[in-house]
């Protein structure tokens, strides 16, 4: 959530934001009004309870008919002190019910619009001339069958559609892919993390993913846990409610773990494979650093992202993501698209995200600086989402014959091996 002092010195901010990101601006309003209610309320709370301390000071020195009149007025205070009571909890509660629906503020060199709008900042690597090279290239679950590396269709009979197996060489593929990933990480100062893939309601309402993202969440009703649809989750609720010191920072983390992901507005989209799917194990960065870090700390991450696609040899390109596509937490957020030779467009692989102060005040991670206390910024991005990376490297790195290039980076987790070749005709 953001800081309600910024909301009350610059509502306009507040409002443009809203507006940017194509949602409600009329919150704002609402917004301001409930907290005014909420400060006024809070403020007539104390001038009762004073009034009722004084009051009982009186009460005991007080006879006849004095003390029958105080008694009486102090009956009537303490009635007046309950719906002042009541009115504080009430105006507190809808202020952060409202404070919980609005988005950070996005950065101002976000380019404004929906999720085509975005501005391309830089394209790297060449894409491949099949043609020149005298065939046509298979997609990635032709190729995945090839190889006996990916089975769809029992996928589907035991969990139904957009579920997978990776058998053999396919299964052999993520674990490199995790360990190489996990590798770089370690080596940039990342401290690897396991993570539980079910948490609490507030750590998946703190990170922002109960808004907008609600509908792609599953919920396990009957125990009240969510399945994490990324370890952003359980990272940023690692250290909730607790106060971090500043001379440790920035905390960096590398989180692998199981998402899951209902898809439910992608009906129709990427139906074929395993590029949009239910269930995939991902590596995930995520950091905690000083606020004023927070813009430097989202370059580096970028920078990591970008290093791992050079290291698989994979064409790609880097876009400022538009404000209507931001998702709530981020003020600002670049995407690392891969190239896909037979879809012949560049898709989502990686993404960062500058969360500022958002998930951190939501979550009540703090830093201390001597006797300071305030609120760190959290950010966070994709190192290696698995199945996407298996298909950009399958059919980026194809042969003729259906085998598939091995990058040198992964050869050491996959036994030396140079070629993934076909068992399958």
């Amino acid at each position: 959530m953001i800081d309600l002092r910024l909301l009350r010195e610059d509502p306009d901010r507040v409002r443009a934001s809203q507006r940017a990101r194509g949602e409600d601006v009329d919150l704002v309003d609402a917004l301001l009004a409930a907290d005014e209610r909420r400060r006024s309320s809070s403020v007539r709370f104390d001038e009762l309870r004073s009034e009722q301390k004084q009051l009982g000071k009186l009460i005991p020195k007080a006879t006849g008919d004095e003390k029958a009149a105080l008694l009486k007025k102090a009956g009537e205070l303490s009635a007046a002190v309950k719906a002042a009571d009541a009115e504080q909890d009430e105006a507190a509660a809808e202020t952060q019910r409202l404070l919980g629906r609005l988005g950070n503020l996005v950065h101002p060199d976000v380019p404004v619009g929906g999720e085509d709008d975005f501005t391309v900042l830089e394209t790297s690597g060449a894409h491949r001339d099949f043609a020149a090279e005298g065939f046509t290239p298979r997609d990635h679950l032709e190729l995945g069958q090839k190889l006996g590396a990916i089975d769809v269709e029992r996928g589907a009979k035991v969990s139904g559609s957009r579920f997978y197996y990776l058998t053999g060489v396919g299964a052999l593929l993520e674990l490199a892919l995790v360990n190489a990933a996990i590798a770089q990480a370690t080596a940039a100062g990342f401290t690897p993390m396991l993570t539980p893939a079910l948490v609490k309601p507030r750590a998946m309402e703190g990170t922002g993913f109960l808004g907008q993202a609600a509908q792609d969440v599953y919920h396990l009703e009957k125990d009240d846990y969510y399945l994490v649809g990324t370890s952003e989750v359980p990272l940023a609720a690692y250290h909730m409610d607790e106060i971090v010191e500043a001379d440790t920072l920035p905390l960096r983390y590398a989180g692998f773990s199981p998402c899951f992901r209902r898809e439910a507005g992608s009906y129709g989209k990427d139906t074929k494979g395993i590029f949009r799917v239910h269930q995939f194990d991902k590596v995930e960065m995520f950091c905690f650093v000083a606020p004023e870090e927070a813009e430097a700390e989202h370059a580096r991450l970028l920078e990591w992202e970008k290093q791992w696609l050079t290291s698989l040899g994979l064409p790609f390109r880097v876009i400022d993501v538009a404000t209507g596509d931001l998702g709530s937490s981020a003020s600002r957020k670049y995407d690392c698209e891969a190239w896909i030779p037979t879809q012949g467009k560049y898709r989502e692989l990686t993404s960062t995200s500058n969360c500022d102060e958002f998930q951190a005040r939501r979550l009540a991670v703090r830093m201390r600086e001597g006797k300071r206390v305030r609120p760190l910024a959290t950010l966070n991005g994709t190192l290696c989402a698995v199945p996407r990376t298996i298909v950009a490297l399958l059919e980026n790195h194809q042969t003729a014959d259906g085998a598939v290039r091995v990058p040198e980076v992964l050869r050491p987790y996959l036994g030396g091996r140079e070629l993934l070749e076909p068992v399958a005709s």
